[in-house]
């Protein structure tokens, strides 16, 4: 496909999946997600030709008009759409594939710390595979895949790979929904947060103290079916007591006068 089919399919994408687009023209010259799209396909061919240098200024140039910064040696494929664009970044050996979409404030960021020449051999960002939605401000980090059709909630940190037709959300992510039916984790080791698991530590602890220590507590706080039946007790007393006060009352009113007929 040319270049000017590869554009004109672009502008039909944004057209068709961005609300706020009226027409062709708008979508040309007010969509910086597009242009930063257009100026990296350019960066890219660059880099691959070893023009590296040259790519990378003219990344930093699109970055600043854009406010999107996508490295030379990033694989995107086609119909992205980054929508409001500011704050996006996809790192070098990010892949990118088809009618993904990406909303403001994503990363798709690295880890480990190679360098130089070497960095090219070793997969750091993730893959996006056909279909991606990722909510804004979400950081998907490392060599991880997320599969076809799958959705990133908005702030999610996506650290594993998600499956094919999932929705992950949370901190770090977890799936609440797979292949169109509910996802529910009754394991909360599932969610892999270190502080859950310190959480988990904590309620076992305190299960086990109150197992150690539960007949003593139930009968100085009257809880437990001792506890209950002792307090029983107690409220049939008061309630007798008060009985033969109101009964001792009654007697005394017929023997005092009051001054009636004074």
């Amino acid at each position: 496909m040319g270049m000017l089919a590869r554009m004109r399919e672009d502008v039909e994408s944004v057209l068709r999946r961005d609300p706020a687009a009226q027409s062709g023209l708008q979508v040309m010259l007010t969509t910086p997600g597009l242009h930063a799209v257009w100026v990296h396909r350019l960066n890219h061919a660059l880099w691959r030709r070893g023009w590296r240098l040259v790519a990378r200024v003219l990344s930093q140039w699109a970055r600043f008009w854009t406010g999107v910064e996508i490295h030379p040696g990033a694989r995107i494929g086609r119909r992205l759409l980054i929508d409001h664009g500011m704050g996006v970044v996809i790192g070098e050996t990010a892949i990118v594939g088809d009618d993904v979409t990406l909303y403001q404030g994503v990363t798709l960021g690295g880890t480990g710390s190679v360098s130089g020449g070497a960095a090219e051999a070793v997969k750091r960002h993730p893959t996006l595979c056909n279909g991606v939605f990722v909510g804004n401000n979400a950081n998907i980090l490392g060599n991880i895949c997320v599969g076809e059709n799958s959705r990133v909630g908005a702030g999610s940190v996506v650290l594993r790979d998600v499956p094919p037709n999932s929705t992950v959300v949370g901190v770090p992510a977890h799936i609440v929904y797979r292949n169109g039916h509910r996802v529910l984790i009754t394991d909360p080791h599932e969610i892999k947060d270190p502080l859950s698991d310190a959480l988990i530590a904590l309620a076992a602890r305190v299960e086990r103290l109150e197992a150690a220590t539960g007949c003593a507590e139930a009968s100085e706080t009257g809880y437990g079916a001792d506890g209950f039946a002792a307090e029983d007790e107690e409220r049939e007393a008061y309630r007798q007591e008060r009985e033969a006060a109101e009964q001792e009352l009654e007697r005394a009113r017929e023997w005092v006068s009051m001054g009636e007929g004074i």
